[in-house]
């Protein structure tokens, strides 16, 4: 054998090692295409069945929160209702409670104060006099002395 066809040989191994290579790679390609094409399948039957049940739950939320929605409204009805119905009760009966409160009041303190004490005598000094209270048998000084 000469080098030429020694190198053809070497050359036709390496290009049947290269092919058997590719060959492998490529089955291995189309089993992780199957795979996935079975994978992909599976989620879209199980997707399916999610998704309408998802878009059913959503609907059922929308009409919830249109009942909430509607029951905030007569709440808010309610709510400006009994405002308007606070502000006239106390406009209308607001200033005449206040007068008879305080008219009350003034008839409490009316009647709650005690009469006042005559006012006391005032003393005086008069030069040369004795006064009464100064006497020996006033009724201050009785018995003591």
């Amino acid at each position: 054998m000469s080098g030429g066809e020694v190198a053809g040989i070497l050359v036709a191994v390496f290009w049947a090692i290269l092919v058997s290579f590719i060959a492998l790679v490529l089955v291995r390609l189309a089993q992780t295409l199957k795979a996935t094409t079975k994978l992909v399948s599976d989620v879209s039957e199980q997707a399916v069945p999610l998704l309408s049940e998802a878009s059913a739950t959503v609907r059922s939320a929308n009409s919830q929160l249109a009942r909430v929605d509607s029951i905030a409204a007569d709440v808010q009805e309610v709510t400006a209702n009994a405002s308007a119905l606070s502000s006239t009760v106390s406009s209308a009966f607001g200033g005449p409670l206040v007068k008879v409160a305080a008219f009350g009041y003034g008839v409490r303190r009316a009647i709650g104060r005690k009469p006042a004490a005559a006012p006391a005598p005032e003393r005086t000094v008069v030069i040369g006099k004795s006064l009464p209270s100064a006497r020996r048998g006033s009724r201050r000084t009785r018995g003591k002395g």
